[in-house]
């Protein structure tokens, strides 16, 4: 295998700016990305993948970036050396000073004509857990949960320096409720820091973040790469639906309240008819429709069929005998 002969920085630094011009033209989307705390080796199985797809990562310094854009915005004239080159290729391309607007600290960039997402998906894929260190700012909060830590009685001062309430159990120390021990953009100090390494803890995951991307000269926010089409369809089913419910309130008809009024004025009319014994064609197939389907469930201990209410005649009143209970009339 041919051993590979290792570039100036003079060359590499023309190489890149000629790279970056080319990809700037033939590219119409860009990624841009934060590489803070990424390896060089998480970076270079990116840049494998991204090859795979038809992608290509550019890293550099902003300040080189920056003059290549603009080395790229400048008109050609007369005497340049290569103007007869240029000039059969030069337009003005607009979208170009927003990518200058963009390279600021640690920044890199992603260029493709594909799907976004796929890039998305790739530098999801890299992924590393790392320690809490001090003097940095953490990039989200931190909860300690509750329960044994594995640490000798001996080693509550970590504990106490930091106010989290422990008690001692089988001879080690345990933590009684779920702690808050660092707060997303707090500085790391050396007590937080020596606590989680000691409980074997590393809450942070380091990644390339997109933090923005271009897209038909236009830059737009990272967030809007996490919205799938479900989220697009629920939303505008959502929208729709409060619409069609304040037509119907309103009185004011939209085209999608309309199958809604009609229903309603239908149920009304049939109530109508039931009620006044009048019949028509579309009534007749609603009624054929009822009586087709399931008969009601009977009601609870079986319901008799109504009996007809006879009415009682009220019993004739017969004279009754006394015998004399209080002696004859006659005696009196």
């Amino acid at each position: 295998m041919p051993q590979r002969v290792k570039r100036s920085k003079k060359v590499a630094k023309a190489a890149r700016w000629e790279e970056l011009q080319e990809a700037l033209v033939n590219f119409d989307k860009i990624l841009f990305v934060e590489v803070d705390n990424v390896t060089s080796k998480q970076i270079s199985i990116m840049r494998r993948m991204l090859r795979a797809i038809d992608a290509k990562m550019i890293m550099g310094k902003n300040t080189h970036m920056k003059a290549a854009i603009a080395d790229l915005q400048r008109e050609p004239e007369e005497g340049d050396a290569d103007y007869e080159e240029r000039k059969a290729t030069w337009k003005e391309r607009p979208y170009l000073s927003l990518v200058k607007d963009q390279l600021k600290l640690n920044i890199g960039m992603i260029f493709t004509n594909g799907d976004l997402t796929a890039v998305k998906e790739i530098l999801d894929t890299q992924v590393r857990e790392a320690p809490a260190k001090v003097g940095a700012l953490a990039p989200k909060e931190v909860i300690i949960p509750p329960g044994p830590t594995g640490m000798d009685p001996k080693q509550t001062q970590f504990f106490q320096a930091l106010n989290i309430a422990t008690k001692i159990v089988k001879a080690q120390i345990e933590i009684v409720n779920p702690v808050t021990i660092i707060t997303a953009g707090d500085k790391i100090s050396q007590s937080q820091a020596v606590l989680l390494d000691r409980l074997k803890i590393k809450p942070f995951e380091y990644k390339m973040n997109i933090k923005s991307f271009l897209d038909n000269g236009k830059i737009f926010n990272a967030a809007v790469l996490s919205i799938t089409s479900e989220d697009v369809i629920g939303a505008f089913t959502n929208g729709a639906g409060n619409l069609t419910a304040l037509s119907l309130s309103t009185g004011y008809m939209i085209p999608s309240a309309a199958p809604h009024l009609l229903i309603n004025a239908f149920k009304n009319l049939a109530g109508a008819a039931i009620a006044a014994e009048y019949d028509f064609p579309q009534l007749a197939a609603l009624k054929a429709a009822a009586a087709s389907g399931p008969a009601p469930a009977a009601a609870a201990g079986g319901a008799a069929a109504p009996a007809e209410d006879k009415k009682e005649e009220p019993e004739e009143e017969e004279d009754i005998d006394m015998g004399g209970m209080f002696g004859d009339e006659d005696e009196y």
